[in-house]
């Protein structure tokens, strides 16, 4: 079996500028696009992140898959929305 890196128990994913955080079982998952970034010493910096919550649904078009969206000048900020909107979006699910 592959090792998958998972935080608070679901897979976290990093693809070139994409971060996918969530179960793909899930109705839900964040989606953080690294739109620009800037150096800090020798480091590059994600100075703007896109962060949306996408449906799983196969069946919804591409157009409607984001429920949530918003931009962030860092990435602490960014996945600490993402967190906090994906926990709520999956909360609802569970409330129906």
């Amino acid at each position: 079996m592959e090792n998958v890196l998972t935080y608070k128990g679901k897979p976290l994913a990093r693809q070139g500028n994409f971060i996918f955080y969530g179960s793909p079982e899930d109705k839900y998952i964040l989606f953080m696009n690294i739109l620009e970034t800037k150096k800090d010493g020798d480091m590059d910096v994600a100075s703007k992140v896109l962060v949306q919550i996408q449906s799983t649904d196969d069946t919804v078009s591409f157009n409607d898959k984001v429920v949530k969206q918003c931009e962030k000048t860092n990435f602490f900020d960014a996945f600490e929305i993402g967190m906090i909107w994906l926990e709520r979006e999956l909360k609802k699910t569970d409330e129906r």
